[in-house]
């Protein structure tokens, strides 16, 4: 009998999850309905005028046409490609330090006070520096993408490293485990949500980072085709583009939090969200 009614319950829970999925795949898609319906309201009612803010119907369309065009799909690629290079270059970076200072108390104490009072200096005040040094190239842009990236992974990962349990560290060590192995079997996994998160944020600041470094600095991309359109008074395709970044940000955002799904399915955050 036990046999037999086992699978019972993890069927249940697959369709509780799955009805889960659908349901908040249909608020998701019935929030970008309404906000395209919203957008496309405002210039009807002549709240503002359609000169201004074009018609959704009519931004959806010219991105529809741009997507046919293999210039557009370079830009993107460009983009992406400076924004997978500054992620990258910050990630390790900061594993690599976030680890080094994390492990040690004396090295946690000593560079506190330069940590915040590096972190909160934005980035784009950074522009001016990095064309100074660079000139108009992508360097320039890699410049601030990589600094505002760095601390969002950094200070997760100092963080995580800094909350392994301490019983848990003595017992590894009394157990003899070599540095290696307690990094592998401790270390890695505590730190591991806490880098999640900070490669999830990191992957959001780095896209705009990206687009605004196009934008001011002219770097070929998304951003600079903002500006190019703005600067001929092509409302339509600067919207387009705008749109553009948006569906780039909402697609990092899944993407990243998919991994993060599967890298922590053993975690109880995640274990916790799937039980609610």
């Amino acid at each position: 009998m036990a046999t037999a009614t086992a699978p019972a319950p993890a069927r249940r829970r697959r369709s509780a999850n799955a009805a889960r999925s659908a349901r908040k795949i249909g608020l998701g898609l019935l929030g970008i309905l309404g906000m395209l319906a919203t957008w496309q309201l405002i210039p009807t009612l002549g709240i503002v005028s359609p000169q201004y803010l074009p018609y959704a119907t009519d931004t959806l369309a010219n991105l529809f046409g741009e997507m046919r065009d293999l210039e557009f799909w370079r830009n993107v690629g460009r983009t992406l490609s400076l924004w997978g290079t500054g992620l990258a270059i910050a990630t390790v970076a900061a594993i690599v330090l976030g680890t080094l200072v994390g492990l040690s108390r004396f090295l946690r104490k000593a560079t506190h006070t330069t940590v915040e009072f590096l972190r909160p200096i934005p980035s784009v005040a950074l522009i001016p520096v990095a064309i100074l040094i660079f000139g108009l190239q992508p360097q320039a842009g890699l410049v601030i993408i990589v600094y505002a990236t760095f601390w969002q992974v950094f200070v997760q990962v100092l963080y995580g490293v800094a909350d392994i349990d301490t019983v848990a560290r003595d017992t590894a060590r009394s157990y003899g485990l070599s540095k290696v192995s307690q990094f592998r079997s401790l270390i890695f996994p505590t730190s591991l949500p806490y880098l999640m998160t900070g490669l999830r944020l990191g992957a959001a600041v780095a896209l705009i980072l990206t687009i605004t470094a196009e934008l001011v600095i002219g770097i070929p991309g998304i951003g600079s085709q903002i500006t190019n359109a703005l600067t001929v008074g092509d409302w339509l395709t600067v919207y387009t583009y705008v749109l553009v970044a948006g569906l780039l940000g909402l697609i990092v955002n899944l993407v990243f939090r998919f991994i993060e799904r599967h890298a922590l399915s053993w975690h109880q955050s995640v274990r916790g969200e799937e039980v609610l």
